[in-house]
């Protein structure tokens, strides 16, 4: 008689070799750190996702919008024309059927004890009374993007002065300030000056001396000699180098190898042609941080613009313009929501088409050699 062989009880053979377990915790600890970035991302981002969707609805959609959706949605409606032929534009809800499903049917005549209802799907059958109060139904809803807003708020603010308006200070004082900035950190970086060390170290520490101490001087200055009511004290203060920029250009052109510019003065370069044929060539990451940094700034700026263009509404940038039309439209926030969007257009594109550049800029600007 053969033995009757008993099914095998034990579990299959788990790995537990070195090598399985730090590839488990390797994997682990990148889907921690995925996850931890996406929820940041995901709470950074939120807010301007909520910006774009008020920036596309109708004041009725905001208004009315009681039962929490954020999505831009209007009561759907379907467009009947009646046996008189006459047009008309009726609303859709769900109307339950005598098989206890749903159909979306339009409401062509509202009644207290029953109302007359047609099919969007089959128009051709008719109308159909349906009993009961319409009022109990459910509305059906559809996407209702208005993008008109955009429209509207370009011409309300004069978005083309405000864009050109801001759009001249910003370059202008860019130019200075690479002007100013590069040759004030190739003057630190390379030049051999008495005390270089102690005067650099006063110029960063200018970087902590609040705005605010300065305001009072700084405006007295520009009353006094006529520059109020101008656009001069947004530009011209930038031809005289800043000293955050000067430390991130300094930083960048002590990691070039002094070997070069020496190469360069056998050939009968001097300093200046040096700055131009060697160091600016190989300091773009950090030249374009800067640019970018300065013209970020600008675009921002506020408080300049609004204490020294007092009384000047057609010289105004778009941070002063933007928040003028708050005050004036608080009541209308998609088209507030829709200015904000169109002034932050530019920087954004900037910022991501310049990004691989700029990050390599940040990254090396703050390794010294």
């Amino acid at each position: 008689m053969a033995a009757i062989t008993q099914p095998s009880t034990t579990s299959p053979a788990v790995n537990t070799s070195p090598f399985y377990s730090y590839q488990l915790r390797k994997f682990a600890v990148k889907a921690m750190v995925t996850m931890l970035a996406f929820i940041v991302a995901a709470m950074y981002l939120l807010p301007f996702v909520n910006m774009g969707l008020i920036s596309v609805k109708s004041a009725a959609q905001i208004t009315g919008n009681t039962d929490g959706n954020i999505l831009p949605l209007s009561q759907d409606t379907y467009d009947y024309t009646d046996a008189s032929g006459e047009v008309g534009t009726y609303e859709i809800y769900k109307v339950p059927q005598a098989d206890g499903s749903l159909l979306d049917m339009a409401l062509v005549k509202k009644g207290r004890q029953d109302s007359d209802f047609v099919n969007p799907a089959n128009p051709e059958a008719g109308i159909v009374t349906v009993p009961g109060s319409w009022r109990t139904l459910e509305p059906v809803y559809a996407l209702d993007l208005h993008f008109e807003n955009f429209g509207e708020a370009w011409e309300l603010i004069n978005f083309p002065r405000l864009f050109f308006n801001t759009l001249t200070i910003a370059v202008v004082g860019l130019i200075g300030t690479l002007l100013s900035c590069i040759c004030v950190a190739y003057a630190f970086a390379r030049f051999p000056i008495p005390g270089k060390n102690v005067m650099f170290l006063i110029l960063i520490g200018t970087i902590i001396l609040p705005s605010q101490v300065t305001l009072i001087p700084t405006y007295a200055f520009f009353a006094t000699i006529g520059w109020t009511g101008t656009w001069l004290p947004l530009i011209v203060p930038h031809f005289f180098a800043n000293a955050y920029n000067v430390f991130l250009l300094r930083q960048f052109f002590m990691t070039l190898p002094r070997e070069l510019d020496e190469a360069a003065m056998i050939d009968g370069a001097g300093p200046f042609r040096v700055l131009l044929s060697v160091i600016i060539p190989q300091a773009w990451p950090a030249i374009i941080s800067v640019g970018l940094f300065h013209f970020i700034f600008a675009w921002n700026d506020y408080f300049g613009p609004l204490i020294y263009l007092q009384g000047k509404p057609a010289l105004v940038p778009i941070s002063v313009g933007v928040q003028v039309f708050n005050f004036q439209y608080g009541p209308r926030p998609e088209l507030i929501q829709a200015t904000s969007l169109m002034a932050m257009v530019l920087p954004l594109l900037i910022f991501v088409f310049a990004q691989k550049v700029f990050m390599r800029g940040v990254v090396i600007t703050g390794v010294d050699k």
